[in-house]
């Protein structure tokens, strides 16, 4: 059970976190998690760019570490990217040293290796805690460095009691100027987000919104 559109009691609970971006603009912001993954991945390249659309990739450390040729290709393209911590973890069940461990592992990688530069010394690099789950120890020691990122509309593409239909219906629902929109680029959604992406940037599109990277 989830709920496709943040209501004011999550966003209450964590006001430091951002939940949504200015509403006066028809602009959206995709996000995906999970990735990069080969294929997948690619495959949300593709229709990125058949919309000139930009969007923000939290990866798993892990996942960059495997395929980081495909990493390299959310980069070229000029999306944003963020960290997703390096082995994807509920950070409810995670001890706080384990958990910020795993997030400096996996920031590591994205530094080090590949080099990220950021867009401004004003500009702070980006989170996303798996599965939305974080305990405020751990958001405490993350949020100096990070702006936490959560979303405004979850597509609901790894569910697999959601038909693909239905994940496009309530994500095009449920988006509006400002929305931060959450898909995931991996095996397990692959086939309800390969149906509603490229509709939902049609959509859109077709309604003069513009997608851009956080």
């Amino acid at each position: 059970m989830f709920i496709h559109k943040t209501n004011f009691l999550m966003r209450a609970l964590y006001p430091d976190f951002v939940w949504n971006i200015k509403r006066d603009e028809k602009v959206i912001y995709l996000t995906f998690d999970d990735g990069p993954i080969p294929e997948i991945t690619e495959f949300v390249l593709e229709e990125l760019a058949k919309f000139q659309a930009k969007a923000t990739f939290f990866c798993i450390g892990d996942n960059v570490r495997k395929y980081p040729d495909v990493f390299q290709k959310v980069l070229e393209q000029g999306h944003a990217v963020g960290n997703h911590t390096f082995n994807h973890l509920k950070g409810w069940i995670t001890e706080d040293e384990h958990y910020l461990k795993n997030f400096k592992e996996c920031e590591s990688i994205l530094e080090n290796d590949f080099q990220i530069k950021y867009d401004s010394l004003f500009t702070k690099k980006k989170f996303r805690p798996p599965y939305g789950r974080i305990k405020k120890s751990q958001a405490k020691a993350i949020l100096p460095s990070h702006e936490i990122i959560m979303w405004d509309v979850l597509s609901g593409d790894f569910s697999q009691e959601l038909s693909p239909e239905k994940v496009l219906k309530k994500t095009i629902q449920h988006t509006e100027n400002g929305s931060i929109v959450l898909f995931h680029d991996s095996i397990k959604a692959n086939t309800n987000m390969s149906y509603a992406l490229p509709r939902v940037l049609s959509h859109f599109s077709e309604k003069g919104f513009t997608f851009k990277a956080l």
